[in-house]
């Protein structure tokens, strides 16, 4: 008889090879331009069970542009495999023609000119035409959200996430894990989880003072679903207080909890579950690491590093899926649950093309009554770009740069420093740039521009535990988002040595000068997770800088030497 994990692999490449796993059809469709939202949404429907996956959609109600990572630096285990494969490298492995539309949905080359051809991407209007459309064929489909998702935009800070919770209660979510929504505060989250139609879950989430799960979020839930008792557990992300600023959320606590998931998968299966899930905000490494010591878990829903991932990876007997962010993709995972066991799947990551999809009249109604209130601010252009503004990536993004350039300029400082978050869409070279855009990537309830002094040992102490965070080969201690951005200073960085080490050859960029351990610099930047924090609020420090630009032509940034990649 066929063993599971045999049959798992075989489906797995049974699904790759007919084109239900990943892009499939809809690329080789593309390819000859006869993409239509059928052949976007055609699946061969299997198993009795169906997964829908959405995750870090960061308050993106609108089609936007969003260009994928150019630099994603695996270490360790990880060194060289999926997600740290971009580019060339990224469609060679996955066999994706150049110039097709998957080219351009999961890698970064040649951005800006298969953005005009192909068109924005996302809109949850779009979004929810593809979960009904999986609905109509599976009516009884589980809709997961992986969380941050009431942060991000202008109108989720202005209405403290109000906007996103009402648009997403329209799709219908069974349940939702967190990150950035903690940073609305303790209060406010409490708040909007009391009102929510669905479940809000965290096995890692403990009252900080008693060490004991919140009651509020609970760690698991159960559907019956195709004849199958499934129990979903949420994953929020562990690192809460070190990535953010922990004043905002002082009664909880996070933390991987390895031993207290196995708690739960050992409890939801004591109580019959026949499959069990993983709603994650770990991140794909982590994920990687729990699937090999947590043993039960059958799905594993990836989420936090916004990875796209045409293909689910297995680590033993547990698929790991990944669905990009900023509401690009959607995904679709069918199960065969039979005996109490997974027996099978296929998958399928749903790029949403906007111009192909068709919105949802009802929740594109919703939509714009939550930016109504706000439409003349929002559409308000501050100037324009000659440079193609993206952010994702191990180190520079060009939209940082720019950040970079305002504090700099605004806060007149030596050396500028912006935080290496991955959410925030795109602008195409010629485009305008509205408060909107300014927004997408500043906005958070903690963005006041702090200007201060530092000694050049303390720069560097930053910079050494940042890449820690970014760049320890265990995983387990990856804690931060990429590298943080510095703005009028170079340096040089082995990613493979140890802490306090890596970075060397740190220099002032206006002078060439080396940067001297015992001399103090005036540094300028954002996002301090620090309490009572001062200084005038980003998105106005930005404004002003691009006002007086008026057109702003961002250069190519190389004083960062990566080496050991």
């Amino acid at each position: 008889m066929i063993s599971r994990r045999d049959f798992l692999q075989v489906s797995m490449a049974a699904s790759a090879l007919y084109g239900t796993s990943g892009f499939g059809n809809w690329a080789r469709l593309a390819a000859q331009q006869s993409l239509s939202q059928d052949q976007l949404l055609q699946f061969d429907t299997f198993g009795n069970v169906s997964l829908i996956h959405v995750t870090d959609i960061h308050a993106q109600l609108k089609p936007i542009f969003f260009r994928e990572p150019e630099v994603n630096i695996g270490v360790g285990d990880n060194r060289g495999a999926v997600p740290h494969v971009t580019g060339a490298d990224f469609r060679k492995l996955y066999g994706i023609d150049d110039g097709s539309p998957s080219h351009y949905a999961l890698s970064y080359d040649d951005f800006a000119s298969l953005a005009k051809g192909y068109g924005r991407v996302g809109g949850l209007d779009r979004v929810a035409t593809v979960i009904n459309s999986i609905r109509a064929d599976r009516p009884d489909a589980i809709l997961l959200d992986g969380g941050d998702t009431w942060h991000g935009s202008y109108t989720c800070y202005k209405t403290e996430g109000q906007d996103m919770v009402n648009v997403m209660n329209a799709l219908k979510p069974d349940a939702m894990t967190f990150h950035w929504e903690f940073t609305l505060g303790s209060d406010r989250v409490a708040e909007i989880v009391e009102g929510l139609p669905f479940a809000a879950l965290g096995q890692n989430i403990f009252d900080a003072e008693w060490d004991e799960p919140a009651e509020l979020f609970p760690p698991y839930k159960f559907f019956e679903r195709g004849g199958v008792k499934i129990a979903v557990i949420g994953q929020a992300f562990p690192y809460m207080p070190i990535a953010n600023p922990g004043w905002m959320f002082p009664e909880y606590s996070f933390g991987i909890r390895d031993e207290n998931m196995q708690g739960m998968v050992d409890e939801v299966r004591a109580q019959g579950a026949e499959l069990v899930v993983c709603l994650s905000h770990n991140g794909f490494d982590v994920d990687k690491k729990m699937a090999g010591i947590v043993k039960g878990i059958d799905v594993i829903l990836s989420g936090h590093t916004h990875d796209a991932l045409p293909e689910p990876v297995l680590v033993g007997e547990t698929i790991i899926v990944a669905s990009g962010s900023n509401g690009k993709f959607v995904s679709r995972v069918d199960l065969d649950v039979r005996e109490g066991r997974m027996m099978g799947f296929r998958h399928k990551l749903i790029p949403i093309f906007s111009d192909v999809i068709t919105p949802d009249a009802d929740v594109a109604a919703l939509i714009d009554e939550q930016r109504a209130p706000y439409k003349a601010d929002l559409e308000e252009v501050i100037g324009q770009t000659n440079s193609l503004l993206y952010r994702r990536g191990n180190f520079n993004g060009s939209w940082d740069d720019l950040i970079c350039d305002a504090l700099l300029s605004e806060r007149e400082a030596d050396i500028a420093m912006s935080p290496g978050v991955r959410w925030g869409p795109s602008i195409l070279p010629g485009q305008d740039i509205t408060r909107e855009d300014i927004f997408n990537v500043t906005s958070m309830t903690y963005g006041k521009a702090y200007r201060t002094e530092m000694t050049g040992e303390f720069i560097k102490v930053i910079l050494e535990d940042v890449a820690d965070n970014i760049f320890n080969p265990d995983p387990y201690y990856q804690q931060g988002g990429d590298m943080v951005r510095i703005g009028g200073m170079g340096y040089r960085i082995d990613v493979n040595k140890k802490q306090g080490e890596r970075v060397t050859d740190m220099t002032l960029l206006k002078n060439g000068e080396a940067i001297d351990p015992a001399k103090n610099y005036v540094v300028a930047g954002w996002a301090s997770v620090n309490e009572g924090t001062e200084g005038p609020q980003i998105w106005d420090v930005v404004e002003n800088h691009i006002r007086k630009q008026g057109t702003v032509t961002v250069a190519p940034n190389n004083s960062v030497q990566v080496v050991g990649a």
